[in-house]
């Protein structure tokens, strides 16, 4: 079983890199606060998690840059996910506003976050 999840993870990983989706372009000024905004933002993921590469996919197309973390090989990213948002489930989005921190799960929710906070 482990060698059909690592084996279909490739696949996952190899359509997404031939149909890689193309990056929204804005001017440097509107870039730059978009960048910035980015910075209170955080990705916990699995490299071949189809349902990362969903919202990695979204990241790209919008063109905003969010530090990528991964939790499956990383154990200091994956304690932090465990013991700060609850639970090891990816994808996670960590926001951190206003001194407080947000965690926010489902795929699907992160993409409708992400398309609301950055049109």
């Amino acid at each position: 079983m482990k060698f059909v999840r690592w084996f279909l993870g490739r696949i996952i990983l190899l359509i997404d890199f031939i149909f890689s989706p193309k990056r929204q372009q804005r001017d440097e000024q509107s870039q730059a606060m978009v960048d910035q905004q980015a910075q209170a933002l955080a990705l916990y993921q699995f490299n071949a998690c189809p349902f990362c590469v969903k919202v990695r996919r979204v990241l790209k197309r919008q063109n905003v840059p969010v530090a990528l973390r991964d939790a499956k090989d990383d154990p200091v990213y994956r304690q932090e996910l465990a013991e700060q948002g609850g639970k090891v489930k990816v994808p996670c989005l960590r926001i951190e506003e206003n001194d407080q921190v947000t965690w926010l799960y489902e795929s699907n929710d992160i993409i409708r976050y992400l398309e609301k906070r950055f049109p």
